[in-house]
Order: structure tokens, then sequence, then C-alpha cells
């Protein structure tokens, strides 16, 4: 019997092969004509809240509209996906897609078929993680912490279980041979007031939360998590070259749309989107923070970047052996 990561793949991958016109609307010829509301499933003050609310501003600018921010945190993005699927496909509500709703989908924390029940519009950014510290932890680099971690138990927080973070995390471990005990939190800027304030040890979590408290001194910064160093802290190296060969860990935002949303309205929203986010100013208020604007790119190949993790993940979920075993009836 298929397990649960087998069976979703399967479905993702039958979900590319329907073509979006057969569900698309017509249409109206003047949209917007009110409010267009994004659905964020994590909290206020999050990385993926901040780069919406960025987003947002410039989009009412240009849609003439005003483009609202509703925060619908919890189970790993599982409530405003949910929410999305079920809206009105008329463009004036949309959702926000991480690397980490993949994931748990994977794993059934979401259970909202994401390619089959909701369009692609843009993919907006990507990003490396940081691997940070609460600060009283006696460590400043990763061949310490692995050391540490192998004397004393440690505990990690993540944004949600079954999360790019978690898996992340779990991965960081298995490669580097140590073990440590993992807190999920309803998002990132939740879990990281408490590794701030020393109740839990560390986490990975993403540059746009993590940038701004690394410099201030909040946070201790360990190392980026992609195979190169970013501009926004230049001097903090990589894991990779700090003990862990050949981990990389990298994550991408995005805006989804209900299934059947008229497709003049999705590529507009595609075009006024990547403007906006490959604008200079946004370009430079990315690169500040570690990420980087998407290269202009089609709904179609949104998509098909969806189902690439989709299968990059199931792997890693699968060597982690961390599917769900189905209860015996």
């Amino acid at each position: 019997m298929p397990d649960r990561s087998t069976t979703c793949i399967a479905a993702v991958i039958a979900a590319m092969s329907i073509p979006v016109a057969a569900h698309a609307r017509p249409a109206p010829q003047d949209y917007p004509n009110k409010p267009v509301r994004v659905l964020v499933g994590t909290p206020a003050g999050s990385g993926s809240d901040l780069m919406t609310r960025a987003v947002s501003v410039r989009l009412a600018e240009k849609l003439g509209q005003s483009v609202v921010v509703d925060n619908r945190a919890g189970a790993s993005g599982a409530i405003s996906l949910q929410i999305g699927a079920q809206a009105a496909p008329d463009g004036y509500t949309l959702v926000t897609l991480s690397a980490q709703n993949v994931t748990a989908m994977l794993l059934g924390t979401v259970t909202t078929n994401i390619p089959q029940d909701l369009a692609a519009v843009v993919m907006m950014l990507s990003q490396p993680y940081l691997l940070v510290a609460t600060p009283s932890l006696p460590v400043s680099n990763v061949r310490e912490l692995i050391a540490l971690a192998k004397a004393k138990p440690l505990v990690y927080a993540s944004s949600g279980t079954g999360t790019v973070v978690h898996l992340g995390m779990e991965l960081f471990s298995s490669m580097a041979g140590i073990e440590m005990t993992h807190v999920p939190y309803k998002g990132s800027g939740l879990s990281m007031i408490d590794v701030m304030g020393g109740r839990v040890h560390l986490s990975i979590t993403n540059t746009l939360t993590a940038s701004p408290l690394v410099r201030s001194g909040k946070l201790k910064g360990l190392a980026i998590t992609s195979p190169q160093r970013v501009q926004a802290l230049p001097d903090l190296p990589t894991v990779a070259e700090s003990g862990v060969p050949g981990y990389d860990l990298r994550s991408w935002y995005g805006l989804l749309a209900p299934k059947g949303t008229p497709v003049p309205v999705v590529q507009r929203l595609n075009r006024e989107v990547i403007a906006i986010v490959n604008s200079p100013e946004m370009k430079a208020r990315l690169a500040a923070d570690g990420a980087e604007a998407a290269a202009p790119n089609s709904p179609a190949q949104f998509q098909e970047l969806i189902v690439s993790e989709a299968k990059r993940w199931s792997v890693i979920v699968k060597r982690l052996g961390l599917l769900k075993k189905p209860e015996a009836s």
C-alpha cells in the first residue's frame, strides 16, 4: 500500500496535467473594484508576513484598491490554505505559499492538495535561512555547537512540525551526527521570542525575520544555510564551510489564488507582483535581509516549482523516517 508521501506526490503530478483554462472563468472587465485580501499562514512579524505586507502596499498602488493582509496562523499554513481553496475564484482572495507549506502537505499537516485546489500565481522571492542561537549559549560557530550537542541535551525551536525549518534542522542533526529535542511553534515570530529569551537553545529561521535580530545582538548568528554567504551578513560563514559539508537549505515565497480564478486576472497579478519585487527599491530591501527577488516567472513555471519541491522533500522526509505510520485497524 503506498505511503502518504507517495500518494500525495502522485496527486500533485496528476493535478499538473489538468489544463488551467478548463477551470477558468471569464475575467471581469472592472477588476478590481473592491479590496483584495491576501491570506498569510503565519503570525504578524514573521518573514512571510513582513514580505507580504511590503508587496501588498505596492500592489494596492498598482491596482487602485486596498490590499489587506489577513493573518490566519497555525497548522503549518493549513488554515490559510484551506480558506483560500474554499474562497470564490474571483481574484479578490489570494494566499501566500512557502516551501514549508509543501513539506507540511507531504506529512499530512496541510490537508489541502495545493496544486489541485489552488492556482499558482507567481513566485516572489527566495532566501537562505540562518542558524541562530540564544545569546547565552556558549558557542560561536557550528563546530562548537556540534561539540556541545554531543555533551549535553539541546532543544531547538521550529515554526511548526513538518516545516522546512523542522526538516532542515533534522537534516542538520543527521548530517552532524547529533540529536536534539524539537519544540514546534505556530510561526517563526513566536519561536524567535523564546530563542531570544533562552527558553529554547537554537533554531533555523528565515533571514527576513532573523537578520535584524542578529545585527542587534538579540540572537547569535552561527551560520547561513545556503552554499554561499549572503550580502546582509557577509562575515557569517555557511553551515557547509563550518563542519557540515554538503548542507544546503533554502526557501521561497509565492502567491496562489483559488482554482478557477480567471486567467487574465492571474496574469495581471503575476505581472504586477514581478514588477514590484524586481524594482530597485524592493531588490535592495530584500538583499539587505539576505533574500533575493525571483526572476520573472509564469504561473506555469511556479506550478512546476511546487511539484519539483514536493519531490525533493519527499526523499528527505522518507530518509529521516518522519512519515507517520498508519494506525493498525
